[in-house]
């Protein structure tokens, strides 16, 4: 067995609470409706429901195509853009009637069927199946990104430990773990997860919690240790008395924090939802007006002159501009992302990187490598680093701890297993092997003082391996966790960006927290967390952000999947970050670089930036329009031009978005 020194053991907080069931509800879609499914529902229906809509678009669009493209008779032509417009847009008008008599008319789904319907009333059949056709498209496949999410606690659950070994007397039987109770004794084989918190009674072995922590190198555990469900058992038996029912345990905590913490997360409503709240019932009242009010109050005026001037009034206000415009920059914006490796979900959390003012950063495999490696071979004796090194990575040769295999992949040799004889696993610390004829110790401080070899404790941020070669102290090997490159110029780059406050969290000890932040250049940092104690911290730093600004919370570990489920924009890394991690976040970061979030915040800014210019734009001119309107000096085919001029040039415009550079 290894001990290596600097490898702590944290101290783990728990906080009880009850988890009956994983949901499989993610974040709430942008009209507030939630996406997720519940407990005991199954995707088959949501599945066939996509299907069925893009079967829809698909026939809609061929009769679009027949009606424009053929031309065999009007009558024909007509009922082909009828049918397509009915198959594509039927339920939109029926939420829209369902909306109307719940007395909440003005939204989206009212906001197409007026400007469609509109568009019919003046003859514009192709520009009313169109607008409904490429509404629906951008629908689809916003939809397609809401249904991906709702995997996210689907991969968390491969956490949750199936069964238990339930000791009864002599025999061992198989249990669900809801069926344990505390104070029972559990029996936990090599490979197999812990099933709940406990002690462990006998046994000494090491345990993988990058579940839980998101560490990558094992935790040595011995006899009156305590361990946690959903750590994995590496290398022998363990006999551990439970300390806590299945539903308080560590693993049930952190599925419930992903279900109660992704129900608060409050998503950002959707512009044109926002905008038609005050726009459409405007535009609606006045156009009333006018077709009413004149004839009764000015001399000579008939209805069928405020009617028409009415009707002009409704087509040059028709929001096409705005309804194609605004969700196109966003997803255009969203395509630049993808391009440079950048996955958005949504154009919601595209829109909230505009105002990311405080940034929550985990530390292994986000600010570092998250593969350990040897950073220092420190020679104080007779022996050559070179001889250090071979020495010591033959006696590692027969691990395959992580700690060992950084020490061999510094040894650029063969490993001559002819030459290694008395191979001794030392418990609790470390190798002691007669290599090349010379006695070999390879371990922790405690290894090298049971064999009263005079050595002096190194105390840095790190791993260290002792060696002693024929009882004399050789030297020292420091494993540590690399910083990525690009780490020190992203921090610095993000705070020229408007990113005021970068706060790191992370499940690793205090001393390598410290060290990986100061070459950081990082202020404010937290160690020694567990993934309900990370999202204590992010609950404080909510707290304490300025309004109307959102928190970013970047990650990469099935642990992280509760904190980024709570963050206002949770930001995964994709290349080494789980499944969970990435299901359950809002933005991916598909190179693994944290300068990519600068580029993120840099496109974000550009298309709210070309998204108020196509406001600005339509507007303006349809402001000018419905003057000219309202005086008599525009007909039904200026509104017409002030319509679709003004569309086509918006969504030239918003196609800027593709473009943005880093």
């Amino acid at each position: 067995m290894h001990n290596h020194e600097g490898h702590e053991e944290n101290e783990y907080v728990h906080s009880c609470a009850c988890a009956h069931r994983a949901h499989d509800e993610h974040h709430k879609d942008e009209k507030h409706e939630e996406v997720g499914c519940g407990c005991g529902h199954s995707h088959e229906h949501d599945h066939k429901e996509g299907k069925a809509e893009l079967i829809k678009i698909i026939i809609s669009s061929i009769l679009f195509v027949c009606a424009i493209t053929l031309k065999i008779n009007d009558n024909i032509n007509l009922v082909l853009l009828v049918l397509a417009y009915l198959i594509i847009g039927y339920d939109i008008i029926l939420n829209a009637l369902k909306s109307l008599f719940k007395g909440h008319p003005f939204d989206e789904n009212f906001l197409m069927t007026l400007a469609t319907i509109g568009a019919w009333g003046i003859g514009e059949y192709n520009e009313a199946v169109a607008v409904m056709l490429f509404y629906k498209i951008g629908e689809y496949f916003q939809g397609k990104a809401i249904s991906n999410s709702r995997k996210s606690i689907a991969d968390l659950m491969d956490i949750r430990p199936e069964s238990a070994n339930l000791k009864v007397g002599e025999d061992v039987k198989t249990v669900s773990p809801e069926d344990v109770k505390v104070g029972d004794i559990v029996v936990v084989k090599a490979g197999e997860k812990i099933p709940l918190d406990g002690i462990i009674l006998e046994g000494h072995s090491f345990v993988d919690t990058v579940a839980l922590t998101g560490e990558s190198v094992p935790r040595e555990v011995e006899e009156s240790d305590d361990v946690l469900a959903g750590m994995i058992n590496t290398k022998s038996l363990l006999t551990i008395q439970v300390t806590k029912e299945f539903n308080n345990s560590t693993v049930s905590r952190i599925l419930e924090l992903v279900e109660n913490t992704a129900s608060q997360k409050a998503p950002t409503e959707k512009f044109i939802t926002k905008f038609a709240r005050i726009y459409t019932p405007i535009v609606v009242f006045l156009a009333i007006a006018l077709a009413i009010l004149p004839p009764l109050i000015v001399p000579n005026a008939t209805f069928a002159e405020w009617i028409y001037k009415a009707l002009v009034c409704l087509v040059i206000s028709c929001p096409c501009a705005l309804v194609l415009s605004v969700p196109l920059s966003y997803f255009a914006g969203i395509g630049c992302a993808s391009k440079k490796g950048i996955l958005v979900k949504g154009s919601n959390y595209l829109e909230a990187l505009n105002d990311l003012e405080t940034l929550v950063v985990d530390k292994t495999g986000t600010l570092t490598e998250g593969v350990f490696q040897v950073t220092e071979v420190v020679q104080l004796g007779s022996y050559s680093k070179e001889e250090m090194i071979k020495y010591c990575a033959h006696a590692e040769s027969f691990s395959n701890h992580p700690i060992a295999t950084s020490i061999l992949n510094e040894y650029t040799g063969e490993i001559e297993e002819d030459h290694i004889q008395n191979y001794e696993e030392i418990s609790g610390h470390g190798i002691k092997a007669n290599i090349f004829g010379k006695e070999v110790l390879a371990g922790n401080i405690k290894l090298l003082n049971k064999e009263n070899i005079p050595c002096e404790r190194v105390n840095v941020a790190g791993t260290i391996v002792y060696l002693a070669i024929d009882k004399e102290y050789a030297g020292y090997f420091l494993i540590a966790d690399k910083i990525k490159a690009d780490s020190n110029v992203a921090i610095k780059r993000l705070k020229n960006n408007g990113v005021r406050k970068i706060v790191m969290l992370t499940g690793d000890n205090s001393a390598v927290a410290e060290d990986v932040a100061k070459k950081l250049g990082l202020r404010m940092f937290k160690a020694d967390l567990l993934p309900n104690q990370k999202v204590e911290e992010v609950e404080k730093l909510l707290a304490q952000k300025s309004n109307g600004r959102t928190l970013g919370f970047v990650g990469n570990g099935i642990n992280d999947a509760p904190v980024l489920a709570r963050a206002d924009i949770g930001i995964a890394m994709g290349g080494i970050g789980s499944d969970a991690a990435i299901e359950a976040s809002d933005v991916v970061i598909m190179t693994d670089e944290l300068s990519k979030i600068v580029t993120a915040v840099k496109i974000a800014k550009r298309t709210r930036k070309i998204v108020m210019q196509n406001i600005a734009l339509a507007m303006v001119i349809k402001i000018g329009a419905i003057i000219l309107g309202l005086i008599g000096k525009a007909a039904v085919w200026h509104a017409v031009i002030a319509d679709v001029g003004v569309t086509i040039v918006a969504v030239i415009n918003s196609l800027r978005c593709l473009k943005i550079k880093d």
